[in-house]
């Protein structure tokens, strides 16, 4: 009998680990359903922000509060999230001449408090710093200590290719494990590189699902050169011509099968890279995909700027709902809008489908 019993339960437990071999794997906890805008997309997701009259974030709103529109048709949200989810979070810091001294110092604080603030072990991320190039200083890693270390090696000096920095961040954003992406940029100034543009640099985002804060520091008005200085600082240099907006792509050569090519040109000579931080420009980098551009007046307000971005990241909605299939690379817009109460909200503005 003490044989038989033995056996019984020899084959039932013999039963038990097939059936657990040929159960489908669970899909991940508190994690939305992931996606790109491009071919063969099946669900648009969009991340909001919900905010009062007084600028406070808005808890507790369920799905049916929400309308989202896409081309002004109103679309049947069939996800919803309003659970903290794990960020994969690119850092973009401004090294240019420029940052040098009591801006790098304080940026190097504010972005280790920052990094703090996002408390998800499974949060993870990258620092690019950027002078006239841009230089990957740590790949995807969830050690913050790894980052805080990278940061502390960043020597301000050179112009401001911020664009460039952007345009090869949000690619490797893109490729965070997590399905929230976004990236933080810091900048004192404006771009003094002679491409990509800010329109090449909006196109790379809109093809993306990452969301993009900017923190500007109001520049000083002082010049930085790349390269060589004049010989004679008396004899004024011409600025580098600012490119006219033309569509995208711009030029043979530059995008090619729609790969970007680097390294780019870089201009000699005199910059405008400090000039007053360029608003216009960081909100046309932020404004589409629903992150904003925060402007401090000083350094040591980047602190408090970078806290607001690390609440916002753990205060967002996720919607979701069936993409219509349309894959004819143009710019389909996204409008999402509560019910009840004056709130506002700012989400991504609409995506191509490439």
């Amino acid at each position: 009998m003490v044989h038989k019993a033995s056996a019984v339960a020899l084959v039932l437990l013999a039963v038990v680990s097939v059936g657990a071999q040929q159960r489908p794997p669970e899909p991940p906890v508190d994690q939305p359903e992931g996606f790109k805008f491009k071919s063969g997309v099946e669900l648009v997701n969009v991340t909001a922000t919900v905010t009062d009259s007084s600028g406070r974030f808005v808890s507790g709103l369920v799905k049916d509060d929400f309308t989202v529109y896409e081309d002004d048709v109103l679309q049947g949200v069939t996800h919803f999230g309003a659970d903290r989810v794990p960020v994969s979070l690119g850092i973009v810091v401004d090294a240019s001449g420029s940052m040098e001294g009591e801006k790098i110092r304080a940026a190097r604080i504010a972005l280790e408090q920052f990094l703090q603030e996002l408390q998800d072990p499974e949060d993870e991320f990258f620092l690019y710093r950027f002078n006239e190039t841009p230089l990957l200083l740590e790949g995807w890693t969830k050690d913050r200590r790894a980052i805080s270390r990278a940061l502390s090696r960043i020597s301000p000096d050179g112009g401001t290719g911020m664009y460039d920095a952007v345009a090869r961040a949000i690619p490797l954003a893109a490729t965070g494990k997590n399905a929230k992406k976004a990236i933080v940029l810091i900048s004192d100034g404006n771009d003094s590189s002679a491409r990509p543009r800010v329109s090449d640099t909006r196109r790379i985002i809109r093809e993306s699902e990452v969301l993009v804060y900017a923190i500007g520091i109001d520049g000083d008005g002082e010049t930085t050169y790349i390269g060589r200085p004049p010989q004679n600082p008396q004899t004024p240099t011409p600025r580098f011509p600012v490119p006219v907006p033309q569509p995208f792509p711009r030029q043979p050569g530059f995008l090619r099968s729609g790969q970007w090519q680097w390294p780019l040109p870089r201009p000699q000579g005199r910059t405008s890279s400090n000039e007053r931080v360029n608003v216009t420009a960081l909100r046309d980098l932020t404004d589409d995909s629903g992150g904003r551009t925060e402007i401090v007046r000083d350094a040591r307000e980047l602190g408090p700027a970078t806290t607001g971005i690390a609440d916002e990241l753990s205060k967002q909605y996720y919607l979701g709902y069936p993409a219509s299939g349309k894959k004819d690379g143009r710019w389909h817009t996204i409008r999402v809008e509560v019910r009840r109460g004056n709130y506002r909200v700012r989400a991504r503005r609409g995506y191509i489908a490439s």
